[in-house]
């Protein structure tokens, strides 16, 4: 199985005796995303891929809008055959593909052909891609959110480790204390978050429901038994530290980055993906000693919001794929996967473990440091209405907003949110 793509490309190349050599290069239609940072370093990782097999294989790229524009058109293509041959999936929306037959399972002999298997990626990141037992996507990354920290405040506050890194911070009462310290030492924020909106910190509130060995449940069983209660647990977490004044009020997320990026916050919670934000500013000399780690545990133990950015093969119905082109698919996707070291600059973690073992990975800082957050991480509940732009952080949005700002408190919002889950069809 091992050579299927080696052989399924071989065969595509056409030797014409005494006449040279003609080649059927292989085209593979590609959507994606993927802006920003992102973009750009994918498009320097499709350009690769093409040099590297300009003989045999060309991924022809189409960069379209996130979120519901991009999953909405995937399954409008997909339903009339006019889908790509491979994108970018999010692993939390995988569940409403499925349900909608948007995707095709990636089958055993597959896995085999692109050499990889569940003891390629962390048991998490399986999971993610795996509905009702079959697989229908090769993870790429995982994207979790961190805390990012400005070394300096933190060293004044006694605050880093004598292995240089942040000390002192698990436990509520341990932060509290130590955004205290931090605000003695004359900064103005000990933290700042996204408090504007709750969809985005839905993803923390939902970590730290998980570190309670809480779950959101999914759907016609939404936060049932005490869950409710650990999510009312979670949301006043971080209610508490706007009401103490360690966290600015109805902070947007530019304005979040922008805090902690200024000085005004010693310690911002955020996606990863922010990472290519302080290497930048920090190249142009306009950033401090900076660091991140994963989320402190402020409950039981860790656990933190992840997803995963992933490759996926629509069920293009009513077209024929022939082996050659499925084998150029499984090779575009076994290559970004063992090239993904260049990806981690994105801040990502590569989901293969083989990339993440490298020496390499492990002097790329600060993502080595962060990269245990794969044994500790937690997806979206496996729900078509659940996963990134969903009906559920919609509903989270709509239910958090005003408890994190003290506007309500946290029994209202869970409750609300418990509604807003219940009322989804």
């Amino acid at each position: 199985m091992k050579s299927f793509l080696k052989l399924a490309l071989l065969s595509s190349t056409l030797l014409t005796l005494g006449g040279g050599v003609s080649v059927a290069k292989e085209s593979v239609v590609w959507w994606d995303f993927l802006g920003g940072g992102d973009g750009v370093r994918m498009k320097k990782l499709i350009e690769d891929f093409n040099k590297e097999h300009a003989d045999t294989i060309e991924i022809q790229a189409t960069t379209l809008d996130w979120g519901v524009p991009f999953y909405t058109k995937v399954q409008t293509s997909a339903a009339v055959g006019e889908g790509p041959d491979v994108m970018t999936y999010h692993a939390s929306r995988i569940p409403l593909a499925v349900s909608q037959g948007s995707l095709s399972p990636l089958t055993a002999e597959d896995w085999a052909a692109m050499g990889m298997s569940a003891d390629t990626f962390a048991a998490a990141t399986w999971d993610a891609v795996n509905v009702d037992g079959q697989q229908y996507a090769v993870p790429f990354d995982t994207h979790p959110i961190v805390l990012y920290y400005n070394k300096d405040k933190l060293d004044a506050a006694g605050l880093i480790g004598a292995d240089g890194l942040p000390t002192g911070l698990d436990g509520i009462d341990n932060f509290k204390a130590a955004l205290q310290k931090i605000k003695d030492g004359g900064t103005t924020w000990g933290l700042s978050t996204t408090t504007a909106d709750g969809t985005f910190a839905f993803r923390t509130i939902y970590s730290y429901l998980c570190q309670q060995d809480g779950t959101i449940g999914t759907d016609g069983a939404w936060l049932e038994g005490d869950n409710l209660d650990k999510l009312k647990n979670s949301v006043q977490v971080i209610a508490d530290w706007v009401k103490d004044g360690y966290v600015p009020e109805y902070t947007d997320y530019p304005s979040n980055v922008a805090l902690f990026t200024s000085g005004e916050s010693a310690m911002m919670i955020n996606g990863v993906w922010e990472v290519p934000t302080m290497v930048d500013l920090q190249a142009q000399g306009k950033l401090f000693n900076w660091g991140a780690i994963e989320l402190p545990v402020m409950f039981d133990h860790a656990c933190t919001y992840a997803d995963s950015h992933a490759f996926a093969i629509p069920n293009n119905v009513g077209k024929t794929v022939t082996p050659e082109k499925h084998a150029a698919v499984l090779e575009v996707i076994k290559w970004m996967s063992e090239h993904s070291l260049f990806w981690a600059t994105a801040g990502h973690i590569p989901a293969n473990k083989s990339v993440t073992e490298t020496e390499e990975y492990k002097a790329m800082q600060p993502q080595a440091t962060y990269a245990k957050v794969t044994a500790n991480q937690v997806f979206d509940p496996k729900s078509p209405n659940a996963g990134v732009a969903s009906p559920l952080f919609d509903v989270a949005g709509n239910a958090f907003t005003a408890a994190l700002n003290n506007e309500v408190d946290a029994q209202t919002a869970v409750e609300e949110m418990k509604a807003g889950l219940d009322a989804l069809q």
